[in-house]
């Protein structure tokens, strides 16, 4: 191993603030408007060029957007939701906050990316919607998924918190979903803080969720006052997911920046690429070339548990933030004691669970910092007999 400062911490993502996103926020902080305002509506506006639909709608983050989507498709008691058991639990969560049941698909072996041939294998006469997540940064086989829907009538939703920005066949990928749900978690690609949105075409689940975000009335705060009314109506049940002007702020000036931050993302993917092609014992998931890849994860696939194992407890040893993106879905305990869901349910995702770690990804690594985890990498995959000597 070479010998590099290893004191730093590496984290494996995190966000990127410089002086124009503090200055947009202050700039927000001495105006008159802190919510419901109108960075709201500016941001709203970015956001639909980005994902060239026609509505985009704030939320409080991710997980919120989901719940819309689930309430603009009136999924209730009795439906059903196609979902990866690889993804963040929020994905599943969605559709048991309405009353629906997720049913957890696996994922394949090589890009760990929702199966159509398994979602074919799940649909059954309750199954409303399919529930895609593109996982790491990188869309889903939407072809696919979008004739399976089509044949069976179902919405096809898009969890893109991944890979806001990410093109599949040239098209952005709210081209081919009904809806797409973006997060802008520091972590994210963009960060609000917090916050979430959907992106779609349709002008009925646009008008839902408008209200579904702000207690499920006709009017905020600012619409009243241009309107020069104190009415409103409450016509639906509905939450407090409103976005404050304070994060859009934040957001409309991150987002200008996002085809700067995917380029040194891929600058950073192509530098792992270059590690793996000449590493035994540890792959990287498959970049599709139909598609534009956002890394939001990198994700190394190891040959065994043993040397996930060493290779996490050597990196967290040595000051690099690795972590497992996730432990399948359907093994969480709330989902194994309420649906009877557990191990065998996807045997494709339960094994690759066992052999991946996620590595540091996003802008401003360096050459050096990428050369301290190839280091550790390589001390595990190479020298497993060594790895008490390591540092």
């Amino acid at each position: 191993m070479s010998t590099h400062d290893e004191k730093t911490f590496i984290p494996y993502g995190k966000q990127s603030i410089d002086q124009e996103d503090i200055d947009a926020v202050v700039r927000v902080l001495k105006s008159g408007w802190l919510t419901t305002g109108p960075e709201v509506a500016s941001f709203e506006g970015a956001l639909k060029k980005v994902a060239q639909t026609k509505h985009a709608m704030a939320l409080s983050n991710g997980t919120a957007a989901l719940h819309a989507v689930a309430h603009a498709l009136q999924l209730g008691p009795g439906d059903e939701v196609i979902v990866p058991t690889i993804t963040f639990t929020a994905t599943a969560n969605a559709a048991v906050y309405v009353g629906a049941t997720p049913v957890f698909a696996d994922v394949r072996s090589d890009d760990m990316l929702l199966d159509p041939e398994e979602v074919r294998k799940k649909i059954t006469k309750n199954t409303k919607a399919i529930f895609a997540v593109d996982f790491a940064g990188q869309a889903c086989d939407y072809h696919s998924l979008r004739g399976i829907a089509d044949e069976y009538g179902l919405a096809l939703v898009s969890d893109s918190c991944h890979a806001i920005g990410a093109t599949y066949q040239g098209k952005p990928i709210a081209d081919w979903a009904d809806m797409a749900i973006f997060s802008f978690h520091p972590v994210k690609h963009i960060c609000a803080g917090e916050g979430g949105a959907v992106v779609t075409n349709n002008d009925l689940w646009a008008k839902q969720i408008r209200r579904f975000r702000n207690h499920g009335i006709d009017k905020d705060v600012r619409q009243r006052q241009e309107q020069g009314t104190w009415y409103y109506e409450q016509v639906d049940l509905g939450y407090n997911y409103r976005l404050s002007d304070i994060h859009c702020a934040l957001g409309r000036s991150q987002l200008a920046k996002l085809p700067k931050w995917i380029e040194e993302r891929q600058r950073v993917a192509k530098a792992y690429a270059g590690y793996f092609a000449e590493q035994t014992g540890v792959r990287p998931l498959v970049a599709h070339k139909d598609r534009s890849h956002t890394y939001h994860l990198m994700i190394a696939v190891f040959d065994d548990q043993q040397s996930r194992d060493s290779a996490y407890e050597l990196m967290r040893a040595h000051q690099i933030g690795v972590n497992v993106h996730y432990t399948p879905v359907h093994l969480q305990p709330f989902y194994q004691n309420n649906y009877g869901t557990g191990p065998g349910d996807c045997p494709v995702a339960e094994k690759l669970y066992d052999r991946i770690l996620t590595l540091p990804m996003y802008p401003g690594l360096t050459q050096e910092d990428l050369e301290r985890v190839f280091d550790l990498v390589s001390n595990v995959v190479v020298q497993p007999n060594n790895i008490s000597k390591a540092g």
